[in-house]
């Protein structure tokens, strides 16, 4: 991706909202439906999702490549057409990986995977686009460039990195109500993507920095 990258304090600004936005959805599942992943599964990841996917297509629209040519409601379009369709890949994936498959883990699974591709597909569906290379260089090769491209693939890597901790304890025979799919999975992959905000911060103000001691 070219040169239409965005300043220090705007990838700041938007992860403090995508992160604000998890804490008040987890605040409005324990305060006002007195519930959480483990007691009321399905409902939990229902307002996770209704909190977090407006500011998350919303803010990343604004960031879409060449502006020029591709609207603001073109990139929110492209992020809505994404969410579907990581959804998909995700569930794919965690059913390949041993994912419950029955009846009453359906609702479990959507909602899993929809959160997932909101974390890990819609913010470079909106940006690049359907730009092969651009997906290749930035989720194979995790080879990104400039603040933007940390901001979309560190958050990311984060998620399926932490979705993929917290599948371990699962298989364990300890019985504990928190084992339950997609539990442990989906706290795994908020801190994954908690970190990777951070990892993604943490990285634009070094690069930031070498800039400008190199234009000192």
């Amino acid at each position: 991706m070219g040169e239409t990258d965005i300043s220090v304090w705007k990838a700041s600004a938007t992860h403090i909202i995508c992160g604000l936005g998890l804490f008040v959805a987890f605040r409005i599942a324990r305060d006002v439906h007195s519930s959480n992943l483990v007691s009321d599964t399905v409902q939990t990841l229902h307002l996770l999702l209704i909190v977090e996917a407006p500011l998350i297509i919303g803010i990343y629209g604004f960031f879409r490549r060449d502006p020029q040519h591709c609207s603001y409601w073109k990139g929110v379009g492209r992020a809505m057409v994404g969410l579907p369709a990581g959804a998909l890949v995700n569930a794919f994936g965690a059913v390949v990986l041993g994912a419950p498959i029955r009846i009453q883990y359906l609702a479990r699974t959507l909602y899993w995977s929809l959160l997932m591709s909101l974390f890990t597909v819609v913010p470079a569906a909106s940006v690049l686009g359907s730009s092969w290379m651009d997906w290749q260089r930035l989720f194979a090769n995790s080879k990104p460039r400039g603040v933007l491209e940390y901001m979309i693939c560190l958050p990311a890597h984060g998620a399926v990195i932490g979705a993929w901790f917290g599948a371990w304890p699962m298989p364990l025979d300890w019985e504990r109500p928190w084992q339950e799919w997609p539990i442990c999975v989906t706290y795994g992959a908020v801190v994954g993507y908690s970190l990777g905000m951070l990892a993604s911060l943490v990285c634009t103000f070094v690069q930031n920095r070498r800039q400008h001691v190199k234009g000192d």
